[in-house]
């Protein structure tokens, strides 16, 4: 036990029922209530404060729940379907509102649903920013069956160019160089379209 901090003796507990210390010694009881109850109270205060202001879940162990397009995933957090943009990454349009269907982006969209299929168990991290613009998730994304670094594996095998959007640079230098490398051997959407964001012809 700690010398600094030693129990009177008649509160040792060799033994002795708690119930009757606590009897005995109701100014304890009472400071201990009211210590236990001021720091439940903080915990409280302390998740609605995160809840109003809207925070993320915390980085963590989740489940993907379906696939939007090449780079962005709907990801089951802490109970809570998020939809996820994949940082670092950039694959051709499918879905956008504004713009037209591109080059390689049906593949783009096959390869992300190959990779993280309904049920696929993933850790979830964060960098620098939350949120976009547009309320989605930052996010890189790791499959737990095989530790496949997913944001990654997509710029390596040609499916997505790299895309630095500060101050989101946790791994800015390790996909520019994946998308040298797929750019040199010509993978992916660097052959079949000569880069990305080509109209489909």
């Amino acid at each position: 036990m700690n010398q600094g901090l030693q129990m009177p003796p008649d509160l040792a507990t060799n033994g002795t029922d708690l119930l009757q210390l606590a009897r005995a010694h109701p100014t304890e009881k009472v400071a201990t209530v009211f210590v236990g109850a001021l720091m439940g109270l903080m915990i409280l205060g302390m998740g609605l404060a995160a809840y109003s202001r809207g925070q993320p879940p915390p980085d963590g162990l989740d489940t993907v729940v379906g696939v939007i397009d090449g780079d962005t995933v709907v990801i089951d957090l802490a109970g809570t379907d998020e939809i996820v943009r994949l940082l670092g990454i950039d694959t051709p349009e499918t879905v956008h509102p504004d713009r037209p269907v591109e080059c390689f982006g049906f593949e783009a969209s096959a390869r992300m649903a190959l990779l993280l299929p309904p049920g696929t168990a993933v850790l979830v991290q964060r960098d620098v920013e939350a949120r976009d613009r547009y309320g989605r998730l930052l996010a890189y994304v790791e499959r737990l069956s095989d530790g496949l670094a997913v944001n990654a594996s997509m710029v390596e095998r040609g499916f997505a160019a790299s895309l630095h959007i500060s101050p989101n640079d946790g791994l800015r230098h390790e996909l520019a160089a994946a998308e040298s490398r797929a750019r040199s051997a010509g993978l992916g959407l660097w052959s079949a379209c000569g880069g990305a964001h080509e109209p489909l012809s």
